[in-house]
């Protein structure tokens, strides 16, 4: 779609989305930083990949050995 467009309205296009993100509330890096920190350490006790998938809940355990003889 964008191929179709010339180089004016591309550019129009792309004032009018800078207009839009120009609206949007910003935060400091170290207000939001120290919220992701707190929730990630929050949440470390039930993150599967800090403390891992319980045997009988892990569906790629393997269900059993094939013995050739």
């Amino acid at each position: 779609m964008a191929q179709d467009l010339s180089e004016r309205e591309l550019l129009r296009m792309e004032v009018e989305q800078l207009k839009k993100e120009v609206k949007n509330p910003r935060d400091l890096i170290s207000k939001t930083g120290k919220e992701i920190k707190d929730y990630v350490e929050a949440q470390a006790g039930t993150d599967p990949l800090l403390k891992g998938i319980p045997e009988d809940k892990n569906p790629f355990k393997e269900k059993g050995t094939c013995v050739l003889s």
